[in-house]
């Protein structure tokens, strides 16, 4: 079994991308984990319990904070409360050279929180990607399955035809057999009569099946179109 370690926080969001897979991003390990499931049950259970670890963490994350609230007074002072250390300056007061600082400091974390924001969308971004990846991969194993069914369906009316195409030569030869010994007698006239129409039942069905591989070897190539596409598709995803 494999074991996976991720630290679950409250801004993380569990994706179903399909019945029996979902996926979330750690943007701290840079990775995004993806798991398939034997049932989409197994999946939405999964997917209650990674909700409920996210509340937990959330109000975890608020418990600290009020607890680091109380620990530290200094954090209710109010901005006029908080005495400024004297600054030297030989371009001017210092009260002025302190409010520049101030200025610098909004700047940087502005900067920051822009930078969070971009690599936040990068992450959504690519969790929308691997979404459709896993999508187009679930589609190439149903049209390879179908494929193998169709080639499947192919050789078996292939060996049904061959049987029918013996029995109705042995039959031709019958009939041919018949017609020259050249009786009259009524049991012979029956006889003739019901190998006559066996002998058409038996072209009618291979004219059937016939036309069914041959609709087996269009619906082939269509597939194998798809496939085509499908690569091209993953190619670009790529």
């Amino acid at each position: 079994q494999a074991i996976i370690n991720s630290t679950i926080t409250p801004n993380m969001t569990f994706t179903k991308t399909s019945q029996k897979f979902g996926q979330w991003a750690d943007s701290r390990a840079n990775t995004v984990y993806g798991l398939g499931f034997a049932s989409e049950q197994h999946l939405s259970q999964f997917a209650e319990k990674f909700q409920e670890v996210k509340e937990a963490a959330r109000l975890a994350r608020e418990k600290s904070q009020d607890k680091t609230e109380l620990t530290n007074p200094a954090l209710s002072l109010t901005s006029h409360q908080v005495l400024p250390s004297p600054i030297i300056s030989s371009n001017g007061p210092g009260e002025d050279k302190l409010f520049r600082s101030q200025s610098a400091d909004v700047e940087i974390t502005t900067e920051k929180e822009r930078l969070k924001k971009m690599l936040s969308e990068g992450s959504v971004s690519e969790v929308q990607w691997e979404a459709e990846f896993f999508s187009l991969q679930d589609n190439n194993n149903k049209l390879v399955a179908a494929l193998h069914e169709a080639n499947a369906n192919v050789d078996q009316w292939k060996k049904q035809l061959t049987a029918y195409q013996e029995e109705t030569e042995t039959l031709r030869q019958r009939v041919a057999e018949l017609e020259s010994q050249g009786t009259h007698d009524s049991s012979s006239d029956n006889n003739k009569e019901e190998l006559s129409q066996t002998l058409e039942e038996l072209e009618l069905l291979i004219k059937a099946k016939d036309e069914e591989i041959q609709m087996l070897k269009r619906k082939k190539c269509g597939r194998w179109e798809a496939e085509g596409e499908r690569e091209e598709t993953l190619q670009k995803l790529q």
